[in-house]
């Protein structure tokens, strides 16, 4: 089997995600997606409670049997994606192991700790998010080509930044799950 791990802040988690996610198993690049929330360590700015965002996943993706979330980054320490990949690698033994990632975070995957680590022993699935070349981003990871994989999507994509910014128009239920734009109103999240 093949399970695609897919890591991000989901703050909030909104219809892309799981677009991208369907998208994937649809066209069998891999057989499940895992959502891996970041834990609060992260430290990003406005980032809610590991929770708050955990549980707005759990909506988002409910009645779907190939779509599953973890709380594995919810702990007390920083916890970088090569330790998570190893964590599901460990869990699933026998399964190919992917990693979801934007071509924007290819781009930069150079500065993440032990990226040839990852490179050598997982398989990463790019979204083509943004003007990126192809080739270009290619050429920083000399010897790991094959391990690199572009998936066609045909995705209008949206950010959650955006999400948050415009919380309180009424447009945003196009973006966002019925279940999880109710949890927003329900908590009071992102001023909302």
């Amino acid at each position: 089997m093949k399970i695609g791990i897919f890591g991000g802040c989901f703050n909030p988690p909104h219809k892309m995600h799981k677009d991208i996610a369907v998208n994937l198993i649809n066209n069998k690049y891999v057989d499940k997606v895992i959502y891996v929330p970041t834990g609060n360590k992260y430290q990003k700015r406005e980032l809610l409670s590991d929770n708050d965002r955990y549980q707005m996943l759990k909506l988002m993706i409910k009645g779907t049997d190939k779509l599953l979330v973890s709380d594995y980054e919810f702990n007390n320490e920083l916890t970088y994606t090569y330790q998570t990949l190893d964590y599901f690698k460990k869990k699933y033994k026998n399964d190919e192991i992917y990693f979801i990632m934007g071509a924007d975070n290819l781009d930069e995957f150079n500065t993440w700790k032990n990226y040839q680590y990852i490179l050598k022993n997982y398989k990463l699935l790019v979204i083509n998010r943004g003007a990126f070349d192809k080739e270009e981003l290619l050429k920083k990871y000399q010897g790991y080509q094959e391990n690199i994989i572009f998936a066609k999507q045909d995705i209008h994509f949206i950010s959650s930044s955006y999400i948050r910014s415009n919380i309180n128009d009424k447009s945003m239920v196009e973006y966002l799950d019925t279940a999880v734009l109710n949890y927003i109103k329900l908590n009071n999240l992102y001023g909302r």
